[in-house]
């Protein structure tokens, strides 16, 4: 393990540029680079600073962040925030940014309206192999929602770049590509396969309402039964997870990546999680559903993990979060980790 970068605060997501710029969100609202390579490390000023609405032990505030796949070409960043409407409603919304002279500007809103909750507020943005915007968003504390075709939250969204529908969404004119889900947090799809694959939250009360903490396949216009069920029932007006936590343990699992550079580990599925204080690598069969092998990385080192990104080495960046006031950050967190795995 080598460290990157430290005294960040509360990071929830990471993103990299082609020039070795690696762009971080603050929860509390601010972008911040971390220089990889010698001589690197985090720069001092934030590269933009944007008005979100947190809270010290919450799940909302600056939360997802994705470099557009033209970004040498454009500048174009995309960030999700959560923000206080007029009505005093919590709203989440995507905006876009360009990068200009090392500087975020022109703040741009491409998707507005989320629900958003002091908790279950998702937050993870994405560029597919398909060059589509997806983006989580959690229940907002209301089940019902989930359940619900014309809500936004408990869903992933699929959108184009510029915020509008793409016209083979499985509704028509809705934005909604899967449904039934409580607070998804990690989206990634498989090298080979591109098939995309997520992290989602189960509940954390105590037993037996515990904990169920899922990792789903996901095809679009799904259902994930949330809130009508959860874990693996069999029920099938739902899709069942391809493996959960169970009713004992609770993962808290969050940002994933796939293995897609050569070598024994391509092809896993690796997560980050925050309660569960582990890297969860899995192994799929060639069927993609099937799990072969399943193990916990880094236990109980580092603290709460939140995010994991794959560079070009094929070592992977991982983003502890013990600053966001569910954690005991030690003196250097939190913190930018460069891991070896073999």
């Amino acid at each position: 393990m080598q460290l990157v970068a430290s005294g960040l605060r509360a990071p929830w997501a990471v993103d990299l540029a082609p020039d070795g710029r690696l762009f971080v969100t603050e929860r509390p609202g601010r972008v911040r680079i971390v220089q990889l390579g010698a001589g690197g490390g985090l720069r001092p000023d934030p590269w933009a600073t944007v008005p979100a609405s947190t809270s010290i032990d919450g799940e909302k505030g600056l939360l997802g962040i994705t470099l557009d796949p033209d970004f040498s070409q454009n500048g174009f960043v995309y960030l999700y925030y959560t923000y206080v409407a007029p009505n005093g409603a919590t709203r989440n919304k995507v905006v876009r940014m360009r990068d200009q002279s090392g500087r975020g500007s022109e703040e741009t809103i491409v998707f507005d309206g989320i629900l958003g909750n002091n908790d279950h507020d998702g937050g993870r943005l994405k560029f597919g192999p398909d060059g589509k915007l997806y983006v989580t968003t959690g229940d907002a504390e209301n089940g019902d929602n989930a359940q619900s075709p014309s809500a936004l939250a408990g869903k992933i969204l699929r959108l184009n770049k510029d915020g509008s529908i793409p016209a083979d969404n499985p509704t028509p004119g809705s934005p909604v590509w899967s449904l039934g889900h409580r607070n998804v947090q990690g989206l990634a799809w498989h090298p080979d396969t591109r098939a995309l694959y997520e992290t989602e939250h189960g509940p954390s009360n105590l037993f037996p309402d515990c904990c169920n903490d899922e990792v789903n396949l996901i095809v679009p216009g799904g259902n994930y039964g949330w809130p009508t069920v959860r874990g693996a029932p069999g029920d099938p007006r739902f899709r069942d997870p391809l493996i959960d936590s169970g009713r004992v343990e609770t993962w808290a699992p969050s940002g994933a990546t796939f293995a897609a550079k050569a070598g024994p580990l391509r092809g896993s599925f690796l997560f980050a999680t925050l309660r569960g204080q582990h890297l969860h690598r899995v192994v799929f069969g060639p069927d993609g559903r099937t799990v072969l092998f399943q193990e916990k990385l880094l236990a109980n080192q580092y603290g709460r993990l939140r995010d994991v990104f794959e560079i070009a080495s094929g070592e992977f960046l991982v983003l502890t979060s013990n600053r966001d006031g569910r954690g005991v950050p030690a003196a250097d967190d939190d913190r930018v980790l460069l891991v070896t795995l073999r």
